[in-house]
């Protein structure tokens, strides 16, 4: 369909988790957006562990047109109609797009136009640079969300002789709200958790231990601890060790002052006044709009924690220095170039994808999809990815392959959630009583 009508285009948001279709849904209203029209948008949810639970996407605050959970054959079916989509967007960890990205190359192959694919991250790209961003290669547009980002994604690619072309700077496209002008009554503390990071039980517990400590020399502050997930649900990254767990075990309980909270940062940031993390992405979001922000150094500043990302931003500081007062300030410098400066540029941010994904839109046809990874490329490592997701060499559906066969029944779908809330009950608190018991 030429992009210059004014019919909504058709995307569909292929998501494994419920950051990704946060950063899938909110992308394709930015770049999909003809003539003051939104786009026609169908969620995809892969079956997975991380599938996201009804309560996690209604947080999100997206409401797309249709919402179904596939596997990875059902998207390649729908995919595969005629005119059913004129874009996709693949939301989803980097071995699942590559996966896709030869699932559709064989799909399409005996087609002459088919729908423009575009991927990307869904935030702060802190770890496996070049890996993540070779699996996504391959995709017509590969989003970049800061001009920091768009430079070492074209060195990358350059780098293996890999085409540089698709990456397109964009901005995080959940950022926005109100600039922060002047405190709060109470004066509110934020800690932004996150899933993963860190991931030991006592790491974990130092930094409750230094919330709690904060709220208590401060009762005159509320200090909240923002959660991504409650228990059982998982989130991007596996959970092992949920802060409410251990708050439970906090000696005589949280002070009146700190609570626990969930639902939209958005809506949290717009009472907060200082917003505390290890390396959330949750950051980026308060820097935008001006709120003080503090990137914790108490555990180090390490690759592993993604704190590192933050040097030189003027954000790095600790706990000790936060009890006394101390509020950071940002450089200037750093904010422009991780896209995230306040100044009336965010909405510009994506003209340059709108105006890439309207001349693809527009072209007679699309070349074939031609991934960097290909079976003569990397035949050690291709055949392991897309054997994960159920595709042979040549991306084709392998024999047996769930949702190549007819839609399961009501028993089946049942015993399906069934074992998925069985996984999540385990990894989160059997997996870590095996590893205490045994010392490991």
């Amino acid at each position: 369909m030429p992009a210059s009508t004014t019919k909504p285009l058709r995307v569909a948001v292929l998501a494994d988790s419920d950051t990704r279709w946060k950063w899938g849904a909110l992308t394709a209203h930015r770049i999909a957006r003809r003539g003051g029209a939104d786009p026609r948008l169908d969620g995809c949810l892969l079956r997975g562990r991380a599938t996201p639970t009804p309560r996690q996407l209604t947080e999100v605050g997206v409401a797309p047109d249709s919402l179904r959970e596939v596997t990875t054959a059902e998207f390649l079916r729908l995919a595969g109609e005629e005119d059913r989509y004129d874009v996709l967007v693949l939301a989803l960890v980097g071995g699942g797009v590559q996966a896709l990205l030869h699932g559709l190359a064989h799909t399409w192959r005996d087609r002459t136009r088919r729908p423009a694919v575009v991927t990307g991250y869904v935030g702060v790209v802190y770890e496996k640079l070049t890996d993540g961003l070779l699996l996504r290669h391959g995709a017509d547009l590969v989003l970049a969300n800061s001009r920091h980002d768009a430079e070492r994604f074209r060195t990358v690619y350059r780098g293996v002789g890999a085409d540089p072309a698709p990456v397109t700077e964009t901005a995080l496209p959940f950022l926005g709200g109100a600039p922060y002008t002047r405190p709060h009554d109470p004066y509110t503390v934020v800690f932004a958790a996150q899933p993963s990071v860190p991931a030991a039980r006592g790491d974990r517990g130092y930094l409750l231990g230094r919330l709690v400590r904060h709220a208590r020399l401060h009762p005159d502050r509320e200090v909240l601890l923002k959660l991504r997930s409650k228990p059982g649900e998982h989130t991007t990254h596996i959970e092992e060790l949920p802060y409410q767990r251990l708050a439970r075990k906090v000696p005589g309980g949280l002070p009146p002052n700190l609570r626990t909270v969930y639902g939209h940062m958005g809506e949290v940031l717009d009472r907060t006044d200082l917003l505390v993390t290890v390396s959330s992405t949750a950051a980026l979001e308060a820097l935008h709009r001006r709120i003080p922000t503090a990137i914790l150094t108490d555990l180090g500043v390490r690759e592993p924690l993604g704190n590192h990302h933050f040097t030189g931003s003027g954000c790095l500081t600790s706990f000790d220095r936060l009890d006394t007062g101390h509020r950071p300030e940002p450089d200037p410098e750093w904010l422009a170039g991780q896209g995230v400066a306040a100044d009336g540029g965010h909405e510009r941010a994506f003209d340059t994808a709108r105006a890439r994904l309207t001349a693809l839109l527009d072209a007679p046809a699309l070349p074939p999809l031609a991934p960097y990874y290909t079976p003569t490329t990397a035949p050690g490592y291709l055949p392991g990815i897309l054997a994960r997701h159920h595709l042979a060499p040549d991306g084709s559906p392998l024999p047996g392959t769930p949702g190549t066969g007819q839609t399961p029944g009501p028993v089946r779908q049942l015993v399906r959630r069934g074992a998925r809330g069985a996984y999540r009950h385990g990894v989160q608190r059997v997996a870590p009583a095996i590893r205490r018991m045994g010392e490991l």
